[in-house]
C-alpha cells in the first residue's frame, strides 16, 4: 500500500512539474511578444545598438589618438627630459581619469562641462558620450603605447638618428609602426572593455542598448527578456570581436615568422 501510495505522489508530483514546465514556455512566448513584438519594442534594443557600436568606434578612435600623443609625451620627456610641462599635464590627466570612475566623468561633462551644449545637427549627448568615453580610454590606451614603445629596442632610435632624422620623425617612421603591431592584441582587449563601459550612457538619458533595454522594463514591467536580451547581444557582441582580433593576431604572428 506504501509503495502504491509513493508511486502515486510520484507520477503526481512528474505531471506537476511537467504541466509547470509547460505553462513557463507557453507563458516565455508571451512574454516575448509583449516586451518585442507588440508596438514594435524591439526597435528600441535596434536603435540602442546602433548608439552604442557609434560612441564605442567614434571613443575607439578618440582614444587612441590621445593615448598615443600623451605616450609620446611621456616616452619623450623620460627620454630626452624635453616636453617638461606637457608631461606633467600627462600625469595629471592619466590620475584624474585613471582614479575616478567613468559614470561619474560621464554625468560631469554632461551635467557640468557641457549642459548648454546645442550641435548644429545630431544628438548633443551622442557627442558628449563620445568625448567622454574617448578622454577616458585615452588614458588607458596611453599606458598600453608606452608599454609599447618601451618595448621597442632602444638601438632603433639611434640607428634612426645616425640617418640623420630628427627625434619627431624617428618616433613616426621607426618606433611608431613597430610599436603598434605590439600592442594590437591589448588594444583589441581596451576595444571590448570600452564597448561594455557604453553601457551607462543611460545615466544621462542617452538610448543606447542598456537604456533601451530598460524602457522596456519599464513599458511592459518584465525585468527578465529585455535584460536577458541585452546582455545575449553584449555577449554577441564580445565573442564576434574577440574572433575578428584573434584573427589579427594570427595573421600577425604569421607575418613575424615570415
Amino acid at each position: 500500500m506504501t509503495t502504491v501510495l509513493t508511486q502515486l505522489a510520484a507520477a503526481s508530483w512528474f505531471e506537476n512539474v511537467k504541466q509547470a514546465v509547460s505553462d513557463w514556455f507557453a507563458n516565455l512566448a508571451d512574454r516575448f511578444y509583449t516586451n518585442f513584438i507588440l508596438d514594435d519594442m524591439y526597435l528600441y534594443l535596434v536603435d540602442g545598438l546602433k548608439v552604442t557600436l557609434l560612441i564605442t568606434f567614434l571613443a575607439a578612435i578618440l582614444g587612441i589618438i590621445i593615448g598615443f600623443l600623451v605616450a609620446m609625451v611621456k616616452v619623450t620627456y623620460q627620454n630626452t627630459g624635453k616636453l617638461r610641462v606637457l608631461n606633467g599635464f600627462s600625469s595629471l590627466y592619466l590620475t584624474v581619469i585613471r582614479g575616478t570612475p567613468m559614470v561619474v566623468q560621464l554625468m560631469i561633462f554632461w551635467f557640468v562641462i557641457f549642459k548648454d551644449f546645442t550641435p548644429a545637427i545630431g544628438n548633443p549627448k551622442v557627442y558628449v558620450a563620445v568625448l567622454a568615453f574617448g578622454i577616458n580610454s585615452g588614458a588607458y590606451v596611453a599606458e598600453i603605447a608606452r608599454s609599447g614603445i618601451l618595448s621597442i629596442d632602444k638601438g632603433q632610435m639611434e640607428a634612426g638618428r645616425s640617418l640623420g632624422l630628427t627625434y619627431i620623425q624617428t618616433m613616426g617612421k621607426i618606433i611608431m609602426p613597430q610599436a603598434i603591431k605590439n600592442v594590437l592584441p591589448a588594444l583589441g582587449n581596451e576595444f571590448i572593455v570600452l564597448l561594455k563601459e557604453t553601457s551607462v550612457c543611460g545615466f544621462i538619458a542617452l538610448t543606447d542598448l542598456t537604456k533601451g533595454g530598460d524602457i522596456i522594463r519599464s513599458d511592459t514591467y518584465d525585468a527578465f527578456m529585455p535584460l536577458i536580451a541585452v546582455a545575449l547581444i553584449y555577449l554577441t557582441l564580445v565573442l564576434v570581436f574577440t574572433k575578428i582580433l584573434g584573427h589579427f593576431e594570427r595573421r600577425l604572428r604569421q607575418s613575424d615568422n615570415r
